[in-house]
């Protein structure tokens, strides 16, 4: 048994939570899993407030042996021990949990407000809900010493039909010598909507809290509920949500490889990665009616079947990306120019990747190997073969690379699941019981987490988190060093969700 697990014997376990168990511990115990996490013994995966039945605070964590267990701590008095005074990947998620239920994280190195920008009706939307009575405060930014430094203010507002977000470099002549971000500006209370919300409206708001992972999201939500109802979708629909998902993968995938290029002013390469990222989209709007495959997935199974001309679309647009992608591949290793800006820029370290449980590309560029279709997986993953792409160069061309291979794996998990594709129903039934489940699905940056409690066939609590979370804060560390123009390029390779984040 792993300290961790000897840990959680000491709390006191919440039946109606699955698949993983729910421990509410005591503030020792809280404090001794925070040790762990800063020893590098387990990973964060999330850190929630809760306000219902007692107000609390939740912790998802995972062992090196892949054990994955919610420690919850009540907080009674409105405060808590704080993770992220000896964990730094929590201080975000401390500082959001203080922004919408007030509660205080004793201890933390950070007290400073995060999805709150004061521009909110209300204070602690999910908590005591205090009406505001000023206006938006001036926001501190972190000091930085040196000669002859100077500021650069990039966005909220960008170039381009993109998500908003503040990015504040200081730099001496060129170099970089901090990036700190500011962000919660695409906040939509999307938690505060699941609550009381049917099932059914549940899984179409989980589905548009990062609508480029719309797929991802909507097969976590349903993993959670199906989780929390004890029920198992029909082995066709599993393999349609793969199918759905790896889709999704290889669309995204083939356009940040694009963009990635375009940044570093190679615009042929995003033009012909444009080309084949609109064959899948395409071949997505034919075979199940949506461009981005929203609302496809619901818990208890799939909306929309696969019939013979859909699979010969798919098959199709397979076909061309097989016969093009290479010639692309070998464009880009060999166009020295570019690769001048990719190699060597934005190093994100092993242990920087390993102690933020970075995943996706962010993380595999920088040899941590974590995939959530392995570990802890999922069907019908299981049954399928694929290999893990895992770098140890922690660069952009390395970022670029761990996508290429993926997209590769993505072609060929969807070869092996149209020719797998079992016959049967695509849903099965819901069943009106009260429960807490938790699911976690990979997504095309990373692992998707969703936590949801039930009261029959409505939403009491959900919580969804975005791989980004623990992989914004590593952009900060990449661009240190670097110039300032190098900036985009390594923000691109990084491609994190601003909605997907700030919820």
């Amino acid at each position: 048994m792993s300290p961790l697990a000897d840990l959680l014997l000491n709390g006191k376990a919440v039946a109606a939570h699955r698949p993983w168990p729910r421990v509410v511990v005591t503030a020792d115990v809280w404090q001794k899993i925070a040790q762990e996490l800063a020893a590098s013994h387990a990973t964060l995966l999330g850190l929630w407030g809760d306000g219902d039945p007692v107000p609390a605070v939740h912790m998802a964590i995972t062992s090196q042996a892949g054990e994955i267990a919610v420690a919850t701590i009540e907080c009674l008095n409105g405060r808590f021990p704080s993770v992220g005074a000896v964990h730094p990947p929590a201080i975000r998620l401390e500082r959001t949990i203080s922004s919408l239920y007030g509660f205080e994280p004793v201890g933390a190195p950070d007290l400073r407000p995060w999805l709150d920008l004061g521009f909110w009706d209300v204070q602690q939307p999910l908590g005591a809900r205090k009406a505001r009575s000023v206006g938006p405060a001036a926001y501190t930014f972190l000091p930085v010493e040196g000669e002859s430094l100077h500021q650069i203010a990039v966005g909220p507002v960008h170039a381009g039909i993109i998500e908003p977000g503040h990015f504040r470099i200081t730099a001496g002549g060129e170099t970089v010598a901090r990036l700190e971000q500011r962000l919660g500006y695409a906040h939509k209370g999307i938690e505060s909507l699941m609550a009381g919300a049917t099932i059914e409206r549940a899984a179409q708001l989980a589905g548009r809290t990062s609508g480029d992972s719309t797929v991802a999201y909507g097969l976590a939500f349903a993993q959670a509920v199906e989780a929390a109802l004890k029920i198992t979708p029909p082995p066709r629909a599993q393999y349609l949500r793969a199918l759905l998902a790896e889709l999704e993968r290889l669309a995204n995938h083939l356009g940040d490889i694009g963009a990635i290029c375009n940044d570093a002013s190679f615009a042929l390469m995003h033009a012909h990665c444009g080309i084949l990222r609109e064959r899948v989209l395409r071949a997505a709007d034919s075979a199940f009616g949506h461009r981005l495959l929203m609302n496809r997935i619901v818990p208890g199974g799939v909306v929309a079947d696969l019939d013979a001309d859909g699979a010969a679309g798919i098959r199709a647009a397979l076909q061309d990306i097989r016969e093009r992608f290479p010639r692309l591949v070998e464009l880009y290793d060999n166009t020295a120019s570019l690769q001048d800006r990719t190699v060597g820029t934005g190093i994100v370290t092993a242990h920087l990747a390993r102690q933020f449980g970075a995943g996706g590309y962010v993380g595999r560029a920088s040899a941590r190997n974590f995939d959530a279709r392995k570990t802890p997986g999922y069907a019908p993953y299981d049954q399928l073969d694929f290999t893990v792409p895992v770098l140890t160069a922690g660069d952009v061309d390395a970022r670029v690379w761990v996508r290429i291979r993926e997209v590769e794996q993505s072609l060929g998990l969807i070869i092996q699941i149209l020719g797998r594709l079992p016959e049967g129903p695509i849903t099965t039934p819901l069943a009106e019981i009260t429960g807490e489940g938790l699911g976690f699905t990979e997504g095309f940056r990373g692992d998707v987490m969703v936590w949801v409690r039930l009261d029959s066939m409505r939403v009491e609590r959900c919580h969804l988190r975005d791989p980004s979370w623990f992989q914004w804060p590593l952009l900060e560390a990449a661009i240190e060093g670097n110039i300032v123009a190098d900036f985009p390029l390594c923000n691109k390779s990084f491609n994190c969700s601003y909605s997907g984040h700030d919820l």
